[in-house]
């Protein structure tokens, strides 16, 4: 069975607001809230059956859409929640100690300063480790230990945050978000 795919809807200045399913874009459809698309219809939606014409409706969903009326977020002002699955992607799942590539099961969240001794769990402090390392460095800071980080920590952008989030993607969302993704994002690399 097929997955169906989610819809990137945006407020009427292109800026991304959620992912929403086939059918709630549907309805933005049907009570004309569309402002305007992006990319060529993914799937089709069949209602019922007019009693008139004997027509049946349909509505051929986009990929992107922006909706008419959509007040612009305030958390676009504001940095992406964290989460280990977002810290993860960001950091492509690659130790920052020891730079080797673990599946998510073998990863944590480390603090470059400790919870206990103060440090925030922020994305400028979080980092991705594996389960050994994590351990190694317990209470300490990485210069306390003398080590070094492979990679520095940052903090996404909204944009970014949309792929960040896991899901399955279509080609032209993903071209679309990505074209506001920083240069120094490593959703690039």
């Amino acid at each position: 069975m097929a997955q169906i795919m989610d819809v990137l809807q945006l407020d009427v200045s292109g800026r991304p607001q959620a992912w929403i399913t086939a059918k709630e874009a549907a309805v933005i459809y049907a009570s004309d809230g569309i402002a305007w698309t992006l990319g060529d219809p993914f799937t089709v939606l069949r209602g019922g059956i007019q009693r008139r014409t004997g027509a049946q409706s349909r509505i051929e969903v986009h990929p992107i859409i922006a909706v008419r009326g959509a007040i612009p977020s305030r958390a676009w002002r504001q940095q992406p929640a964290l989460s280990n699955p977002k810290l993860f992607a960001r950091d492509r799942f690659v130790c920052a100690y020891c730079g080797h590539r673990l599946h998510a099961d073998h990863l944590t969240r480390e603090h470059i300063r400790p919870s206990s001794r103060g440090g925030e769990d922020t994305w400028m402090n979080c980092i991705t480790a594996c389960r050994p390392c994590n351990g190694r460095k317990g209470n300490r800071t990485p210069d306390e230990l003398g080590w070094s980080l492979m990679y520095l920590p940052y903090v996404p952008s909204l944009h970014e945050d949309m792929i960040l989030r896991g899901r399955r993607i279509l080609a032209d969302q993903m071209e679309f978000l990505l074209a506001s993704v920083p240069s120094h994002s490593r959703l690039h690399g």
